[in-house]
């Protein structure tokens, strides 16, 4: 079977995070996505340069295109990028708000001149008054969306390890592309897409704004544990490891009550006959879990819960997660050639069958140019 993208043209004036994942994800579907860049490159290839020689960021989400380096100032190189877009099915951008429609490519403009074109303009707070010209990187809106104030430890806020505001971005894209794809097959029209990084935030923290504005308060900082269900947490082992454990309705209780606390009464306790007294006496309930949990090694303690058909997973380092056997490879090429060992995608798709021939490799700044000039002149 073909791809499911193979045909569509995806031109992505990107950096950083955000609009690289979108267009990765298109580009893994069978796309062809073109990567225009400034003449330094993609600021994220400075990032580090541990894939390889390219910075993790870059090769994860770059892999597979073409680059070309333009300057829109330029005459030819504006008249260049048209050309590429009067033939594109999605266009993509994320510079800083309001920097591609002053150079004449803004998306409205863009519709009207190309009607089939799909546009997709990441920022990172939207049209949000007297917040246009904000800087808006990961890790400032973890914080301003309060994202950071919900994680960590009791006593100290923590960021959450991964740049997750861009990466989700990145995926809301992808997503509405999707859509817009569909709707222009039924149509015959493009559409115009707007994703912040501040709303995609906002969309995840929806559960702790919804106990802020009806419930009694917002969820406290709880660590490992889950802020509104117990028992679901990291309890540690005699032998030094962690085992979060997992219950998720009544029936799971009583069996956890009966087979790995050895106390079946405990099930009809009224501190802990319901989630809520649960989670109302955590403390207390922790403790009791706590002393089985310490009186066992962490296999032991894992053959209870295997017992109880109870849920529990293991707090694994990043050399556990190296070797898991649920983790799945693929191969990618650093822009230099360099094989390098990433996560498979998180989409398969069991019709499609991948021979393995064809590794993607990350584009040097500007590989691509002057086959591009010459294409779409």
């Amino acid at each position: 079977m073909k791809a499911p993208l193979e045909g569509v043209l995806v031109v992505s004036v990107e950096q950083a995070v955000a609009a690289p994942v979108c267009t990765g994800r298109l580009r893994e579907a069978g796309a062809r996505v073109i990567k225009i860049e400034r003449s330094g490159g993609d600021f994220a290839r400075g990032y580090d340069r541990v894939a390889g020689g390219d910075s993790s960021y870059f090769l994860w989400a770059n892999l597979g295109k073409e680059s070309a380096v333009l300057d829109f100032k330029d005459p030819d190189d504006a008249r260049l990028l048209h050309g590429m877009l009067a033939r594109a099915d999605v266009f993509v951008q994320n510079l800083a708000p309001g920097a591609l429609k002053r150079a004449g490519f803004g998306s409205r403009a863009l519709r009207r001149k190309y009607p089939r074109l799909i546009t997709c303009d990441i920022t990172g707070y939207g049209s949000a008054p007297g917040l246009e010209g904000m800087k808006a990187y990961d890790l400032l809106v973890q914080a301003e969306s309060g994202l950071i104030s919900i994680n960590g430890g009791k006593n100290e806020p923590g960021r959450v390890g991964v740049s997750i505001c861009d990466i989700n971005a990145g995926m809301n894209a992808h997503a509405g592309i999707l859509e817009a794809l569909l709707s222009r097959a039924q149509t015959g029209h493009g559409s115009g897409l707007e994703i912040s990084l501040f709303g995609t935030a906002a969309d995840l923290m929806t559960v702790p704004l919804l106990h802020n504005d009806y419930g009694d308060k917002a969820p406290a900082r709880t660590g490992i544990s889950h802020p509104s269900i117990a028992p679901y947490g990291g309890y540690s082992t005699r032998d030094g490891h962690t085992i979060i454990i997992a219950v998720q309705n009544e029936r799971e209780w009583r069996r956890f009550c009966e087979i790995v606390l050895k106390n079946p009464d405990l099930a009809r306790d009224k501190r802990f006959d319901s989630n809520e007294n649960r989670v109302r006496n955590r403390q207390e309930l922790d403790m009791l879990i706590l002393a089985v949990a310490f009186s066992n090694t962490r296999s032991g303690l894992a053959e209870l819960l295997k017992a109880g058909d109870i849920a529990y997973g293991y707090v694994n380092g990043l050399g556990e997660l190296s070797t898991h056997p649920a983790l799945r490879r693929r191969l990618g090429l650093s822009s230099e050639g360099i094989p390098i060992s990433l996560p498979e995608r998180a989409v398969l798709h069991s019709e499609i069958q991948d021979s393995g021939q064809n590794i993607p490799r990350a584009p040097a700044v500007g590989e691509h140019t002057e086959k591009i000039r010459a294409e779409f002149a």
